[in-house]
């Protein structure tokens, strides 16, 4: 049995170059393979030739643009002229130190890092008294300019030979930007003849490009792309622009398609006298607080209507999502449905189900993940289809083939955005009009909302449970590294239990992080079995056996990536340490502080710091220090980094759209909303010859889901 999403067969046979494993590229061995898998694939997903496309360059360097180190600016690529003046080996059993190499030119000096490079290859490079030219991004690092890994060291035959512009892409260890490239061109010769989904006059009055022409210039540049402006926003050049637009277009029509059928859909009464509602509300350990009692009245009246709901159900660390999920679900229960709960790891599945035993009396509650044991699965199944479980709780497993509800009236997605689309609508196709609450931890920005989550109605939990703890939240140097691990000496004397966050499972050439395995190494140093480790590259059973040890007691330090930031829950934890928090946006880190402050006793959050801090950074730390309002914050957040913070998953910020972005393209995001109303309106199944050319845009941006709104054909 596997829990990968079923196919699609329904994708035009035109998408099919892009669609294949990028692996199939010429040049890609058994060496180059695992690496871009590593970049641009997924445990669920190869890497494709249109992932290759569609990782667009980060900026470019233009040879002609020769500088001084005394002038290069931090932070953004350049190319110099320098003579190696000496080397800097690191010192014997140091361990993964780097090896550092002084250049100069007349206006002063820079080092080059290499990480992980022997030795004897940098010096046949960068031999002593030789004049070279390197690229690279030079950054500050206590107070000297130095750069890693410099993407280019040539001499004046090699610079001669070089591109007029080289793209910068964000790479991954072992696969350098300069391949990358080679990639991306060998992609672009597989790009097939596609039809034009845009409409040609506003083409033309806006001066956009086709979308292989667009991707081509991206790729292909003539000219260096466009420096950052003062606010840090990138210019966007017609072709970025063309491509924002289509991926905003494919999301908006989505999100259209959706709303129209959920509007056009007949509904059922999926609430009764409310009986098992009050039973359950009344068995509480606490008080519904007022802006959950009026949530239940929101989703109640819709369960009562004839029409179908999609609600949104907002609310921060500790707002009470989870009780207002389980009065909704026993509603249906009362007309003799049944509910279904979607989480989006097993240990928060695990986390709910255990919540809900609590909670649930007399309803009948399973739980149903990709790790059962077969014959526990065949029991679950076999009940589920047979109307013997009230409420099931699960992870993706959920939408697959084999799960067949009786009759399933409401389901719950919890933490949307770590699902498509796709898996939500599979999720509701499991029963005769299913009524579909989505919740989220993660405070939304209402511009956000309404452009993200438009298709849904939306409800919002602003107020915490009595009881709650405020969180003291401190800045602190990592050079007070030392005092910080005194102090959680003292802390579980007192019984307390840490968390403690890093950004990084292992380290990285590039960036000089403390890693999660290394971090951990030093901490069992100080305090023996009393650490644990858990990161998002452990085997699933491991993770849920390391959670289940700090949460028992058995350890009292967890050091941890963000897999711990969204539902997690152990209230003894009082102590969460964020190691390099400058690294993490706001969001990110207010979901990790809302891991504590869940118990009677007071809590700490320390953000650790390594200084100087730019601008932003030093915004986002003293936020942190001034509020715990997840939506004031959340708008902070995407104002300072955009929608990949407030959205997105991935431990920096990863953008929730590939080729657009809210803060650079809000402008286009307006239209794309209109555009998309208007296609729905007058051309609701899609058949007209811009229609056609459409679906192959929503295949194109993985939004088969609204495919399937409008049937096969």
């Amino acid at each position: 049995m596997t829990d990968e999403p079923r196919p699609t067969n329904l994708r035009p046979s035109i998408l099919d170059p892009l669609f294949a494993q990028a692996r199939t590229l010429p040049g890609v061995g058994p060496k180059l393979a695992p690496l871009i898998e590593r970049l641009l694939g997924t445990p669920e997903q190869p890497a494709r030739i249109v992932d290759l496309l569609f990782h667009l360059p980060q900026g470019g360097v233009a040879r002609t643009m020769m500088g001084s180190i005394a002038e290069a600016p931090p932070g953004e690529p350049v190319t110099l002229g320098v003579t190696v003046t000496g080397y800097r080996p690191p010192q014997p059993g140091a361990g993964r130190r780097p090896f550092r190499v002084l250049v100069e030119d007349g206006t002063g000096d820079i080092t080059l890092v290499f990480f992980g490079m022997p030795q004897a290859r940098v010096e046949k490079m960068l031999p002593l008294g030789a004049h070279r030219y390197i690229s690279g991004r030079i950054d500050l690092w206590d107070g000297h300019r130095q750069m890693v890994h410099p993407s280019r060291i040539v001499d004046e035959a090699g610079l001669a030979a070089l591109p007029a512009v080289e793209l910068v892409y964000g790479a991954t260890e072992g696969l350098t930007s300069r391949a990358i490239s080679k990639l991306a061109h060998s992609a672009l010769d597989r790009l097939p003849t596609l039809p034009e989904w845009q409409d040609p006059a506003w083409l033309a009055r806006e001066g956009l490009p086709g979308f292989a022409d667009a991707l081509r210039a991206e790729h292909r540049p003539e000219n260096a792309p466009p420096a950052p402006a003062s606010d840090g926003v990138t210019p966007r050049t017609p072709a970025r622009r063309r491509l924002a637009y289509d991926e905003l277009l494919a999301s908006q029509l989505a999100l259209a398609l959706m709303r129209a059928r959920n509007r056009r859909a007949p509904g059922r009464a999926n609430a009764g006298d409310g009986h098992l509602k009050d039973r359950i509300e009344a068995a509480l350990p606490f008080a519904l607080t007022g802006a959950q009692a009026r949530a239940v009245e929101d989703i109640r009246a819709d369960l009562a209507s004839d029409r179908r709901m999609l609600r949104l159900l907002q609310g921060d660390v500790g707002s009470g999502k989870t009780a207002v999920a389980l009065l909704a679900m026993a509603s249906a229960v009362e007309v003799g449905r049944q509910a279904a709960l979607m989480a989006p790891t097993e240990i928060l599945a695990r986390q709910h189900f255990e919540r809900l035993t609590e909670l649930v009396g007399s309803l009948r509650l399973r739980l149903l993940t990709g790790r059962d044991k077969v014959s526990e699965r065949r029991a679950t199944l076999a009940d589920l289809a047979d109307g013997h479980i009230d409420i099931v709780v699960g992870t993706h497993a959920l939408f697959q083939d084999s799960v067949i509800f009786k009759d399933l009236g409401v389901a719950v997605v919890d933490e949307q955005h770590r699902f498509g689309v796709h898996q939500r609508l599979a999720l509701g196709a499991k029963g005769a009009a299913v009524d579909i609450l989505v919740m989220t931890a993660t405070p939304i920005p209402r511009t956000l909302a309404l452009t993200c989550f438009g298709d849904m109605d939306v409800s919002v939990l602003d107020e915490k449970p009595a009881g709650r703890q405020a969180i003291a939240t401190r800045l602190v140097s990592i050079d007070r590294l030392d005092e910080v691990v005194m102090g959680l000496g003292r802390a579980l004397a007192s019984g307390d239990r840490v968390y403690w966050i890093c950004p990084l499972v292992a380290e990285s050439e590039y960036v000089d992080l403390a890693a999660a395995e290394d971090r951990f190494a030093d901490l069992r140093q100080e305090f023996g079995d009393a650490v644990g480790l858990i990161h998002g590259k452990m085997p699933g059973p491991d993770k849920d056996a390391a959670m289940e040890r700090f949460a028992a007691g058995e350890t009292k330090i967890l050091v941890s990536t963000t897999v711990v930031e969204v539902g997690v829950d152990v209230p003894e934890a009082t102590i969460m340490v964020i190691e390099h928090a400058e690294r993490f946006g706001l969001a990110q880190l207010h979901q990790l502080r809302g891991r504590v402050g869940r118990g009677a006793k007071a809590s700490t959050c320390l953000l650790l710091y390594r200084g100087p801090l730019g601008q932003v950074s030093r915004a986002r730390l003293e936020m942190m220090r001034e509020t715990e309002d997840g939506f004031r914050i959340a708008e902070e957040d995407l104002r300072l980094r955009g929608e990949g913070e407030v959205l997105g998953t991935r431990q920096s910020g990863a953008a929730a759209f590939r080729l657009a972005s809210l803060e650079s393209d809000a402008s286009l995001l307006e239209v794309a909303r209109d555009d998309a109303r208007l296609i729905v309106e007058r051309d609701p199944g899609l058949r007209s010859e811009r229609g056609r050319a459409l679906r192959v845009l929503l295949y194109l941006f993985e939004r088969d889901a609204a495919i399937r709104l409008l049937g096969a054909g």
